[in-house]
Parts: structure tokens; sequence; C-alpha cells
């Protein structure tokens, strides 16, 4: 299969597949004389495994340790995958229960215990992040813990203020265009603060550190206390901001 066949198979965009080509993650089977990558079943099967991890929230460089590790087994990984999603499967569902009742509550139509209205709600460590700890390892999971484990308390301070700020910046512009000037000045200098505190980020992975702002409702709770609809706001000027990283050749080439 083409690339193009092989992005829209997969959901995803050519952009990314180009992407991974370039930091090895996933090579095509073979390019053409003319320049078109070609892609086999057995790319087909690892591009899978990738976006399995990318769902659980992995970064791009620890799925390539994982799944270029001899040790890797792809039965296994699967079989991890499929246990967390049923856990978190059981989790909405009640989440679900949870919503439908306070509904019928706030209309009268029944009563609720205090218990009830956190029924579902579990901020505890996730337990396949555990699982994937002990069979591939910690360090791309500590990375950010080491780093801020070392700062002293005047440090964890002034990291503290200086991330409240950014945050204040991005919620006073919050109101304009993603891709406006202001806005990717303010983002700029959160892409900066993660790389010189948290870790080593990619574009590709401040983009889909953007995407869990809006989809775990902990960062979207946190977030948006500075300004209603901030963490959406975030998603979509870390999205502009790390396209607009990426090389120009990547993006004006098709093959």
């Amino acid at each position: 299969m083409r690339i193009k066949e092989v992005a829209d198979l997969a959901g995803i965009s050519v952009r990314t597949l180009r992407y991974y080509d370039q930091i090895g993650l996933l090579k095509p089977d073979r390019v053409t004389e003319s320049g078109y990558r070609v892609y086999s079943e057995e790319n087909l099967e690892t591009l899978q495994q990738i976006l399995f991890f990318r769902e659980l929230g992995f970064p791009l460089k620890k799925i390539k340790e994982i799944i270029q590790n001899p040790s890797f087994d792809r039965l296994e990984a699967l079989e991890l995958h499929r246990k967390y999603l049923l856990e978190k499967k059981r989790r909405i569902d009640q989440m679900l229960r949870t919503v439908d009742k306070t509904i019928k509550y706030l209309k009268g139509e029944t009563t609720m215990t205090r218990e009830e209205k956190f029924s579902g709600f579990d901020f505890s460590e996730n337990p396949y992040e555990k699982e994937a700890r002990e069979r591939w390892g910690d360090a791309a999971v500590d990375e950010a813990n080491r780093r801020i484990g070392k700062l002293n308390g005047e440090q964890k301070q002034a990291l503290q203020e200086e991330m409240g700020e950014i945050y204040r910046d991005l919620a006073a512009c919050r109101h304009l265009p993603p891709d406006s000037e202001e806005a990717q000045e303010a983002i700029g200098k959160w892409y900066e603060l993660l790389n010189r505190h948290f870790g080593n980020y990619s574009p590709e992975m401040f983009k889909n550190l953007g995407q869990m702002y809006v989809e775990d409702s902990r960062f979207k709770k946190n977030i948006d206390r500075f300004g209603d609809g901030l963490a959406v706001f975030m998603r979509d000027a870390m999205a502009v901001f790390a396209d607009r990283q990426k090389p120009s050749a990547e993006k004006l080439s098709t093959a």
C-alpha cells in the first residue's frame, strides 16, 4: 500500500507517516524509484501497535524503544492493551451511570448520596502504567519526576509562578485565533518551559500533550481554572506551533 492508502486506512495524516519514517519509528518496506513509500503487511501491524501505544499516552521516543527492543512481544503487548482498555471501559460505564443519576437527581426525580455523586472517579495510579513500567522500563516515565525532584523549595515555587504567568498570558489571548501572533508567542513560552524542566519534547509530543489537556478531565479542570475554554485553546495553539516546527520540505512533499 502507498502512503495515502495507509493514512486513510489508519485514520491518520500522511504527514504523520512521513514523520514516523523520518524519526525511524516506522520505515516503509520500500521506496520506489519515483520516491513513493510502499508499506507491507508487517508495516501495517507495526503501525497498529504504535497507535495502540499512542492511545495509552506513550511518547513516540518510548514507543520506538519498546517496539524495536529484541525482547518485544507483540502478543504480550496486545494482551496488556486489551486489559487496560477493558478497565477504561468499566470506568467510563460507571461514570456514565453516575452522570445519568445526577441528571435525574437535579431534576428531582431521585435522591443521591454523597458517595454516589463521586462513583466512578478514580485518580489513583494508573495500573496499566505500573505494569508497563515493570515490562518496558521506567526511563521515559520518570524523566519529568527526576528533573522536578532536583529542584529545591524556592526553585519549585519559582517554577510554579512561571507556569502560572504563562497560563494567565494564554488565558488573556484565548479568544484570539490559535494561529495568531500573540497566541503563538505565548504557547512558544510554554514549549520552552516544558523542555527546560520536564524533558525533551518533540513537536509531535507537544501536539499530543495538547490533546491530552482536553481528553484528560484532570488536566482540563486545572487548566480551565485560569479561564473557561483555555485547555481547548492551548490544544489548538500547540497543534499549530508543532506543525510550524516541522521542516518545510516535509510539509511540501507528497511522496
